[in-house]
């Protein structure tokens, strides 16, 4: 495994598994979040988020993780690996609550300086609290045909966190 695209629901986990897994590999980490959000939480724009993935990308060896359909074309083209991290609901959605109340009040830095704030997290639709509720269950169901035109790709597909944690434990560092 030189180059693995980690994907998952939001809230699912998949930076951190994704910095353990590239660790583990010991391959370069990149995390599309960190590149699709410019300070002030501005979009980056589309050139320059595509243009970074393929950089990234054109490494020999690299993990990497993001849904993001905008430059799918490049990543799982170029990956190897996909792992997706399917995990239910009841699972992730405390986790994201958890996670949201964590940074929201240690005021931890994200990405380029961002911070989630209590308004941020509450109202903003592209708030994971409320992103969630219109992804999780469609990218549930989209994932496997959106796999499937990728068909070089091998599809590890982890259901729960312990399945994910024995996978990771199973890979020969």
């Amino acid at each position: 495994m030189q180059r693995v695209i980690v994907i998952g629901t939001t809230g699912s986990g998949k930076t951190t598994f994704a910095r353990a897994l590239a660790h583990r590999l010991g391959v370069p980490h990149g995390e599309q979040d960190a590149w699709n959000h410019q300070p002030d939480w501005q979009v980056a724009p589309l050139a320059q988020f595509r243009a970074q993935v393929s950089l990234f990308t054109a490494q020999e060896s690299w993990v990497m993780d993001g849904n993001y359909s905008k430059a799918r074309d490049i990543g799982w083209a170029r990956a190897q690996t996909l792992v997706w991290l399917d995990y239910p609901a009841w699972v992730v959605y405390p986790r994201i609550v958890r996670r949201t109340l964590r940074r929201v009040v240690t005021r931890q830095e994200l990405w380029n300086g961002n911070r989630e704030t209590w308004r941020g997290a509450l109202l903003d639709p592209e708030a994971p609290l409320r992103w969630f509720w219109r992804t999780h269950w469609k990218r549930r169901r989209e994932i496997p045909e959106l796999v499937a035109g990728f068909p070089h790709l091998r599809l590890v597909r982890l259901k729960s966190p312990g399945e994910a944690a024995r996978w990771l434990q199973s890979l020969n560092g």
